[in-house]
């Protein structure tokens, strides 16, 4: 069942009748994309939150001369869109794409608005999705601050074993801040 996914992550936070269950699917809109298919451009308005349903997901800031900044990845079953942007409806300040091939749900601003005001029980699901959200990239950015980046490194393959496995090692040295030589160089050491 497609929407089983979903549903289980709710159900992790959230209690919800039957109705208010089916009233939420049919908010949802099922996507399917390729990989390296972009379901938000930098610069567009963002409309929608994805929710992972199968796949995998980055989201990434392109700066001057093109240098790409990997912002954050979303596996299957993670929550993933320009937040900020998102809420206020503006440009988007970053892309997302498929890293490999994914089926997507996703929900408007409009939808999800609605949903607060029919299914109170979704503002404490955002709410406590937010807070997790706001947590792991405070500690990231601790992390980027205080940590070499051999350590930041082994940490990230510890937290994220299978994001390691589906992604570039460009696209995790643009997610360090680091450049893929040097992510080699770490890398060669710790053959040794």
């Amino acid at each position: 069942m497609v929407y089983s996914n979903i549903l289980k992550n709710l159900h992790k936070h959230i209690s919800l009748t039957q109705e208010e269950e089916e009233y939420f699917l049919s908010l949802l809109k099922y996507q399917e994309v390729s990989k390296k298919d972009v379901v938000l451009h930098q610069g567009e308005v963002c409309k929608h939150l994805y929710f992972v349903n199968s796949g995998l997901l980055r989201a990434f800031f392109t700066g001057q001369e093109t240098k790409e900044a990997t912002i954050m990845f979303a596996m299957e079953d993670w929550w993933i869109t320009d937040m900020h942007c998102f809420l206020q409806q503006s440009a988007a300040m970053v892309s997302i794409q498929a890293v490999e091939a994914s089926t997507l749900l996703k929900l408007s601003k409009h939808d999800l608005d609605s949903l607060y005001s029919t299914v109170p029980a979704f503002e404490r699901f955002f709410r406590i999705l937010m807070q997790n959200a706001y947590v792991r990239e405070q500690v990231r950015v601790l992390e980027n601050l205080s940590l070499p980046a051999e350590v930041r490194y082994t940490n990230f393959m510890k937290k994220y074993p299978q994001i390691v496995q589906q992604v570039t090692q460009k696209q995790i040295a643009s997610y360090l801040g680091i450049t893929p030589e040097f992510l080699s160089a770490i890398r060669a050491t710790k053959r040794l």
